[in-house]
């Protein structure tokens, strides 16, 4: 019977699209008396002209560009990125073959998607092959929860449907009481249903069935009621029927609609239709939240993704109603996605075919998350659900009692009301709420009003948010054990992107993110090495010759002295406490010398440089002579510093 209530619909998929901010470079128009500005961007650029190489640069320039839009530049840049090195995180790949594709270079873009596919196991078509593999044993670890038993009021007819209605149970039957001419549905072979309530005992068990009103039961089917909690007002799904009056489709088939009635000196009257129901599609099983604020129904109202969509509509203080909403994929599939019900504790449980269950439709359960949507989906397990149809839960997680309907083996009718105490409560999957904190490098202070962007594993777009006046961003909540990346974007700041993998554990990730200034102003006293993140000009151990990988550091500094002539710099160079103070200070004083040597052979005027060797008279922390000290600790001694001195 439920056959002729379950609904039909289409299906659709939805796109993905990505999105890139414009990076600000801001320019000064002059030089100050103090201090200068520098373009960390187009210093690696003209590094690159003058042939200097490295994976980190690389790296920067591609993403750079790949933020800004300019795909065909980033292409270029990613090139040289992957003529140096394969050895990188899978996004590169990723950004690679999109910066591809904007050359028309397909062949290769595509082979770079492969091989993203390849290294990222958390690709959409991974996870749901993942998904489906798994789902058995994923109902057996739900399964053994309930003890069900016949609920004592079916009949040989159908029997479907429960609602809560004060101490009874209202239900639908294709059951005939009390008629001496039962009219036959032609397509059922049963009699149309009608809407019947029984006596519930604390125990759960129902007795002394009754039609529930003939002012509220049509000579066409009525099923699935919900009644508000004063029980005043009732919304109940009927065929497209009021009034004497039949709305047939094109096709000339009498649909579904849910219909609104209220009670008023013991009697049903008032019964109107619903604003967003339509002759041309079907709307029904109605389903109210704790609050009475919002329903849930079953449609294939155009917007449904598969044969039948669950939607929920707000019911505003005027009585009136919003737009229809669909709950989305995470609910809803391809398949049949209907009798949803909702319960206090904000438990969404509805049927479906779509999800992976034991067979026919299954009932499947899914919390509401803080902002009220749907995401993680379970199956409840056996013996709720069966190898046939199980659907229609109704349940008070109060006193953990509930009925569910099924036409499993056994049963007296084609579908019967069976009664169920839930022994175990369902274990939802863990939940992660990402948060953090956005600052500013040099000062420390936090950034307000910085875009954060979200991504999945995949480069799904999944949401975007400002920071606070405290800097603060709250993504809520997000998957556990799973990876993300944020992109922080801000005006006058470097664009960056940082990975993120979520505890496996219900809880909070925090994540400390911190932006670099574009143009970084320098005055009297400050390192140069610190705007370049350069801690050491590496030499060979007791040698001060510049080594190759030195180079490419020190040609930042030249660059910076290239395009801004009135700075000098004093070099210092600094040794750990390992060795005596008189070889220290003699081999700092000649790798300050070395490194002063190579800015001048390289074009540098030597009236604008200085070099001193402090050897180990200026350790930056405990680590003197005979103090027992880590390698990390003796390293962070061993240090260059490129101080402006005007």
């Amino acid at each position: 019977m439920k056959n002729r209530i379950i609904l039909l619909l289409v299906s659709s998929i939805a796109s993905i699209q990505m999105y890139a901010q414009n990076l600000k470079v801001v320019k000064a128009d002059k030089e100050y008396d103090r201090y200068a500005y520098i373009d960390a961007i187009k210093t690696y650029e003209r590094m690159s002209e003058k042939g200097y190489k490295s994976v980190d640069m690389f790296q920067k320039l591609g993403n750079a560009y790949y933020f800004n839009g300019d795909l065909a530049k980033a292409a270029k840049w990613y090139t040289e990125l992957f003529v140096l090195t394969k050895d990188v995180a899978p996004e590169y790949y990723y950004r690679y073959a999109q910066s591809l594709k904007a050359i028309k270079e397909y062949d290769k873009a595509d082979a770079m998607m492969v091989k993203f596919n390849h290294e990222n196991g958390n690709d959409l078509r991974a996870k749901l092959a993942s998904e489906q593999k798994d789902y058995l044993a994923v109902i057996k670890k739900n399964s053994g929860r309930y003890a069900i038993e016949n609920a004592g009021v079916n009949s040989e007819y159908s029997d479907y449907g429960s609602s809560f209605f004060g101490d009874k149970i209202v239900f639908t039957s294709a059951r005939d009481i009390g008629n001496f001419v039962k009219i036959i549905d032609s397509w059922t072979g049963e009699g149309f249903t009608n809407l019947y309530e029984a006596t519930r005992k604390s125990d759960g068990t129902l007795s002394s069935v009754e039609h529930l009103s003939r002012k509220l039961n049509s000579k066409f089917h009525e099923s699935t009621p919900v009644f508000t909690k004063d029980g005043k007002t009732v919304y109940f799904t009927r065929n497209n029927f009021l009034n004497g009056k039949k709305g047939k489709d094109a096709n000339k088939t009498m649909l579904l609609k849910i219909y609104k009635a209220t009670l008023e000196d013991d009697t049903w009257t008032n019964i109107i239709e619903l604003p967003f129901n339509s002759d041309n599609y079907s709307v029904a099983h109605p389903a109210l939240s704790s609050d009475e604020k919002i329903l849930y129904f079953a449609s294939d109202m155009p917007g449904t993704f598969g044969q039948s969509d669950i939607f929920n509509v707000t019911i505003n203080e005027d009585g009136s109603f919003g737009t229809p909403q669909n709950l989305g994929n995470n609910i809803n599939t391809e398949g049949r996605e209907t009798f949803p019900f909702i319960t206090s504790e904000n438990e969404l449980y509805f049927a479906s075919d779509g999800h992976p269950g034991l067979g026919g439709l299954d009932v499947f359960v899914s919390k509401a998350k803080q902002e009220g949507s749907f995401k993680n989906v379970l199956n409840v397990g056996e013996p709720l659900n069966s190898s046939k149809d199980d659907f229609s839960l109704l349940i008070d997680p109060k006193i953990q009692l509930g009925y569910v309907t099924s036409n499993r083996e056994g049963g007296q009718g084609d579908d019967d009301i069976y009664r169920f105490k839930e022994i175990k409560s369902i274990e939802y999957p863990c939940e992660q709420f990402l948060t953090g904190l956005v600052t500013d490098k040099e000062t420390g202070l936090a950034l307000i009003g910085a875009k954060l962007t979200l991504f999945d594993s995949s480069y799904k777009l999944l949401k975007e948010i400002l920071t606070d006046k405290d800097g603060k961003f709250d993504f809520d909540q997000v998957e556990c054990d799973s990876k993300y990346y944020i992109k922080s974007e801000k005006s006058e700041y470097n664009t960056i992107e940082t990975p993120v993998v979520t505890a496996k554990e219900s809880g909070k990730t925090f994540v400390p993110l911190v932006l670099e200034k574009t143009i970084k102003k320098l005055a009297i006293g400050d390192d140069l090495a610190k705007a370049f993140d350069i801690k050491v000009i590496y030499f060979d151990l007791n040698k001060f010759n510049i080594r190759p990988d030195a180079a490419i550091d020190l040609s930042k500094i030249l660059d910076v002295m290239e395009q801004n002539s009135n700075i000098k710099i004093d070099i210092r160079s600094h040794t750990d406490s390992r060795q005596t103070h008189a070889y220290n200070k003699k081999l700092s004083e000649r790798r300050a010398k070395s490194t002063m040597e190579w800015l001048a052979n390289n074009g540098i005027n030597k009236s604008r440089l200085t070099a001193k060797g402090y050897g180990e008279t200026q350790l930056i922390n405990k680590c003197t002579d005979g103090v027992e000290c880590t390698e990390r600790e003796h390293q962070a001694n061993r240090r260059s510093e490129f101080i402006i001195v005007k």
